[in-house]
């Protein structure tokens, strides 16, 4: 498989290098993943995410709403529930979380360096 040709500068680009700090941050990128399933409420999106505390959860939703990658909906409903979305800004993540999704597959339990997964 031919990769694309790499640019010549040997910098790192700080918008990308801001990008991938951001999404790659513990537990963020497994939430953007689990929200491109369509909106869910906080304790659907705690139940989707085993192993994950509630505050780091809370943390990580308010970093990515800060971010605009997410939006925080209340509706008029009692009793009161969350229900959070990806924003058309984190929608645009969802073909690179899917790559990086399919990535993992077939790298999974791979070392640096090591072969694909057998797919026996």
């Amino acid at each position: 498989m031919a990769t694309a040709p790499r640019a010549e500068s040997a910098e790192v680009c700080p918008d990308f290098h801001a990008a991938i700090e951001l999404i790659g941050k513990r537990w963020s990128g497994a939430i953007l993943r689990t929200l491109c399933g369509g909106p869910l409420r906080f304790a659907e999106l705690a139940k989707r995410i085993p192993g994950m505390s509630d505050r780091l959860l809370s943390e990580r939703l308010k970093e990515l709403e800060e971010a605009g990658l997410i939006d925080r909906d209340v509706p008029d409903d009692s009793p009161v529930r969350v229900v959070y979305r990806l924003t058309e800004k984190g929608g645009d993540l969802t073909p690179v979380l899917d790559g990086l999704g399919q990535w993992a597959s077939r790298w999974k339990g791979g070392a640096a360096g090591a072969g694909p997964r057998s797919s026996s």
